[in-house]
């Protein structure tokens, strides 16, 4: 009986090893790319210079750092704060193409990529949000609801610049055109160049906080570019942009999915 149960313990530390490191893991993936990483690294610095006041016996730079360190869940807590936000919300599942056949899938990637095209040709400006796993509307202010089937026709349509909610987002969820004339929350990152506007700042504020796909046309360049986790691949054509969204929107492909 003591061998079972020692035996039996064996297996369950083991489990709880895995366990963590499956969850360190996770962590790494979501952090992966982000602000977060630079953070951590200095978080990393600090503990080292504590160690060190320790060991060198500097008593008010270690009585600092202690001080510090003594609400460092709280100071994690305040730094990391989108970051944990974005990873709880990660429970709520949400797939884009949840309830579409394959065929219905390429359709709708098609009429996004044939929209955006044809906005570059007329130089018309466009913000548009492809919501993934994540829910967004949490993140969305005001909006006219559509409720549409996707077609490159009503997307130029709703940004034509004499249309009145041609300056929001058009809002895509569950392969159809949802809402229209939404505004994003904007990035407060430094480190964004001064030189892009209000539509790209849009763009990368909100996939920063969820996982969403957002393509924006520049009207004054007349280039798309595609924002995902906060960072941009720019100067897409047709053929680029429709590689880009299948990679990004249609994971379930890779496994085998058949209909």
């Amino acid at each position: 009986m003591f061998e079972f149960l020692t035996h039996f313990r064996w297996l369950l530390d083991l489990f709880d090893i895995l366990l963590v490191a499956f969850i360190l893991y996770r962590i790494i993936l979501l952090i992966k790319g982000t602000r977060a990483v630079q953070m951590l690294v200095g978080l990393a610095v600090l503990l080292l210079v504590y160690v060190g006041s320790q060991v060198g016996e500097l008593y008010t730079l270690n009585w600092l750092l202690e001080n510090f360190l003594s609400s460092i869940i709280l100071v994690i807590v305040v730094i990391f704060q989108n970051d944990i936000r974005r990873a709880l919300i990660h429970v709520g599942r949400n797939p884009f193409f949840a309830d579409l056949s394959l065929s219905e899938e390429t359709k709708v990637i098609d009429e996004l990529v044939r929209g955006s095209v044809a906005l570059v040709q007329k130089r018309f400006g466009a913000l548009l949000v492809i919501e993934r796993e994540t829910g967004i509307n949490d993140f969305l202010e005001v909006g006219v609801e559509l409720d549409a089937k996707p077609s490159s026709e009503l997307i130029n349509t709703i940004f034509h610049p004499s249309s009145p909610i041609h300056d929001g987002a058009l809002v895509v969820q569950q392969g159809r055109l949802a809402r229209a004339g939404c505004f994003l929350p904007l990035t407060q990152s430094l480190e964004i160049s001064p030189r892009l506007g209000t539509r790209h700042r849009a763009a990368i504020g909100l996939t920063e906080l969820v996982d969403a796909v957002v393509i924006v046309v520049s009207e004054e360049t007349g280039k798309v570019s595609v924002v995902v986790g906060g960072k941009m691949t720019r100067n897409l054509d047709g053929p680029r942009l429709k590689k880009v969204l299948s990679r990004l929107l249609e994971p379930r492909r890779t496994k085998g999915r058949k209909n």
